[in-house]
């Protein structure tokens, strides 16, 4: 089996950063997309960035220029950092690999005051 544990995310004010990290344990394979996800309250969970082994990121429109998605293949790891938050960036967020079949963390709460 594979787990993902999260941790990074709290409380910050308007403007601020949080960097989330999330790595993976068990059985994993070769991992090929690693990402995350989020989901805000009272709205569908919606994919946030993603990066394949070969390095390629890919974005949200609304968190480009402000978030940062980054891999460690040595250490199954996948990192987010966040900047410039917005209280509309509150959410729990999940990461999620692709080693091959798909895998979710428990999520981690963001929390961003305005």
């Amino acid at each position: 089996q594979v787990q993902l544990a999260e941790s990074g995310g709290g409380l910050v004010q308007a403007g601020g950063s949080l960097r989330l990290s999330c790595a993976a344990s068990g059985t994993v394979v070769s991992i090929d997309i690693m990402g995350w996800y989020r989901q805000a309250p009272g709205k569908q969970r919606e994919w946030v960035a993603g990066i394949t082994g070969g390095g390629y990121r890919n974005y949200l429109d609304s968190v480009k220029g402000r978030f940062t998605i980054a891999r460690d293949n040595a250490k199954n790891s996948v990192y987010l950092q966040m900047n410039s938050l917005k209280p509309e960036d509150t959410a729990v967020y999940y990461c999620y690999i692709a080693s091959p079949d798909l895998h979710w963390g428990q999520g981690t709460q963001v929390t961003v005051s305005s």
